[in-house]
């Protein structure tokens, strides 16, 4: 898979290559994608998204769609490019994760506002929250979504922090989730490759 620093129909791979290509690098994407994800708690998960997820997820849409014409590739584009960070923050898809229906069902409604409670604490510097689904509201008065996209922007100071090896924490100071985690060295390594 091409990394471009810049998501166009020209980078992406034909469905013929990429079919190819994916029999070949699957388990290498799953590692990844299994690196930059990070549990909270015992019920949200967040997927921290890069270019190479980014591109991924993307290439996985055209495949199962079979778009090849360019309208259709541009539409995707444009549904999951802003998903890539780019330089100063973090972003990520998370998941809420209740595998009874009724449960997931109760839990739902009592955790509207969720994602707005997301933070991000580098060592020796303030929480950060999430700036939570910027395409589109994800929640109503009954019930939050099970799927949020969250971005969590940080100050220059942050990066070099992180960069220099500083902790990270992430945690939810939500009434009905307060939760939080120290996020894992080497995850931390993958995601400070993220920031300039």
């Amino acid at each position: 898979m091409q990394i471009t620093g810049h998501i166009t129909p020209d980078s992406l791979m034909t469905l013929e290559a990429y079919t190819k290509y994916r029999k070949a690098h699957k388990l290498s994407i799953m590692a990844q994608r299994k690196l930059r994800s990070v549990r909270l708690g015992e019920h949200i998960n967040l997927q921290f998204e890069s270019e190479t997820t980014i591109r991924y997820q993307i290439q996985e849409m055209l495949r199962i769609e079979k778009i090849f014409e360019e309208d259709g590739i541009l539409q995707e584009i444009e549904v999951y490019a802003p998903l890539v960070p780019d330089g100063s923050n973090w972003k990520a898809t998370m998941l809420i994760e209740y595998p009874d229906e009724n449960e997931r069902k109760r839990e739902l409604a009592r955790l509207i506002g969720v994602e707005d409670r997301l933070f991000i604490e580098v060592e020796g510097h303030s929480r950060v929250y999430a700036i939570a689904d910027e395409d589109m509201e994800r929640e109503n008065d009954e019930k939050t979504s099970a799927v949020h996209f969250v971005r969590f922007e940080l100050t220059p100071l942050m990066c070099a922090a992180v960069k220099a090896g500083a902790g990270v924490k992430l945690g939810c100071d939500h009434t009905h989730y307060p939760a939080h985690t120290v996020v894992a060295l080497e995850t931390l390594a993958s995601l400070a490759g993220d920031l300039k």
